[in-house]
């Protein structure tokens, strides 16, 4: 199977949401998964595991770009994880990394992620995000799936 030629659509949120958040980030996880696209996110807790479970669940692949230096850090649900010893700048490399960014819930380093997906001209979709110019708005986890499959 040749990986290059998947989408990859990256996954970021807040590291401590509420339980919707993760109810969400989970169901945007297995549906990329099932639709055969690869998860790249931070690798860490709170959205980013959720989505990395609800992806694993799907028999998906999941890719996580961590902040620190220890590979093992990265969240159970990661098959591939990156160490950077970026920390916060390491949000650059995940928007980067993806071809189109989803957005759930989250606090500044979602924003940071946000900024530099537009900054590097990514799509990013919104579920229950930052209000921001260039962020499209998805009512549903199933809807920001959608979205992102149509940068196939």
């Amino acid at each position: 199977m040749d990986f290059r030629k998947k989408l990859r659509i990256g996954v970021i949120g807040g590291a401590k949401p509420g339980k919707k958040a993760l109810e969400t980030a989970y169901q945007v996880g297995r549906l990329i998964a099932e639709n055969e696209a690869i998860l790249v996110c931070g690798g860490l807790s709170g959205v980013m595991e959720a989505a990395s479970k609800g992806a694993k669940d799907g028999g998906g692949l999941t890719l996580g770009i961590l902040p620190g230096v220890l590979p093992y850090e990265a969240n159970p649900y990661i098959d591939i994880a990156i160490a950077t010893g970026l920390g916060y700048s390491r949000n650059s490399l995940v928007a980067l990394n993806a071809d189109v960014l989803i957005a759930v819930d989250g606090q500044y380093g979602t924003l940071s992620e946000i900024a530099f997906g537009r900054i590097y001209k990514k799509k990013v979709i919104g579920l229950n995000t930052w209000a921001v110019e260039g962020v499209e708005r998805a009512s549903s986890p199933e809807e920001a799936v959608e979205m992102a499959l149509g940068n196939r």
